[in-house]
């Protein structure tokens, strides 16, 4: 299976919005997306950089602002890696997104991302209805409280909505010991 790691507006956009940044439940968002960057490359997955661009707005995300750029302290694109800069809210409608990872060969995504409950957990649903095997990644997500609800209430009801219909849930740890389960297992030789 060929997979493809999406990294979902992990931008400086988001940080230009100091009262909004000051409440995110996950400041450090870089920390765990940046291990998953590191875990898609040993394996040889597609990394996939999105970035969110309003032009024309005069917003944080109006591309002429300065601001539509990939956090300071994350990895940063390789060679050969895939940026997109998205419209809409899932990373698919307004980008060629599709194309590219169907000329790589890529069934499976595994998502991360800022905005939990709006970018990422968009995109999860429309990569899961285009016939990706999708793994929503919570723990590399971010998210505000929105009106009532907290953070950790949204990043709660997202998982269940998103659980057995849409994607499976794991977390950065999980795929780490994943990969170094696969990588220590026995190969098996045909006779």
């Amino acid at each position: 299976m060929n997979r493809a790691l999406i990294v979902i507006d992990v931008q400086e956009s988001f940080r230009a919005r100091a009262e909004e940044w000051a409440e995110v439940d996950n400041p450090k968002i870089a920390e765990p997306v940046n291990r998953l960057v590191r875990l898609a490359r040993e394996q040889g997955d597609t990394v996939v950089w999105v970035l969110h661009a309003e032009p024309g707005t005069d917003t944080v995300f109006d591309p002429a602002l300065g601001h539509v750029r990939l956090l300071e302290e994350l990895e940063q694109p390789l060679p050969g890696e895939i940026t997109v800069h998205k419209t809409s809210h899932n990373a698919f409608t307004t980008t060629n997104l599709q194309q590219q990872l169907t000329e790589r060969g890529v069934t499976e995504l595994v998502l991360c991302g800022i905005r939990t409950e709006q970018c990422v957990e968009t995109t999860t649903r429309v990569g899961s209805d285009l016939g990706y095997r999708c793994t929503f990644v919570t723990d590399a997500t971010t998210t505000n409280p929105i009106g009532m609800l907290s953070a950790a209430a949204i990043i709660e009801r997202t998982e269940a909505v998103l659980r057995d219909r849409f994607a499976d849930i794991a977390t950065v740890d999980e795929l780490v010991a994943a990969a170094a389960a696969l990588a220590a297992a026995p190969v098996a030789t045909a006779r």
